[in-house]
């Protein structure tokens, strides 16, 4: 338990040092369109049954996820879904940041 805290104290400290002191802010934006909607994000998890995985398996399961587990590597095609699964939640977050609309209770 020290240890993992003494790990994360100092990712605390490095990140401190590379946003607040750097201002290098950039690299971290998408994780502000999270935090800015993260209750819509995890409404919408819930709404949309399976989640981001089962819209994105429409668009790259199938004939697609099978090529890419056959013929460059065995589990390519599952993470092939689960990776646009998760650009589809940022899409999401950064369609709902841009168009200024956040979900508070």
């Amino acid at each position: 338990m020290l240890v993992a805290g003494g790990y994360s104290f100092i990712l605390l400290a490095l990140f401190f040092l590379v946003v607040d002191v750097w201002k290098r802010r950039s690299w971290c934006q998408p994780l502000l369109w999270i935090g800015m909607n993260s209750i819509t994000i995890y409404l919408a998890k819930n709404i949309i049954t399976g989640g981001f995985r089962t819209v994105a398996a429409r668009f790259v399961g199938g004939d697609v996820k099978s090529f890419f587990d056959t013929h460059i590597a065995a589990g390519l095609g599952d993470l092939m879904v689960a990776v646009v699964g998760l650009l589809l939640a940022f899409w999401l977050v950064h369609f709902l940041y841009r168009k200024k609309i956040f979900l508070r209770l």
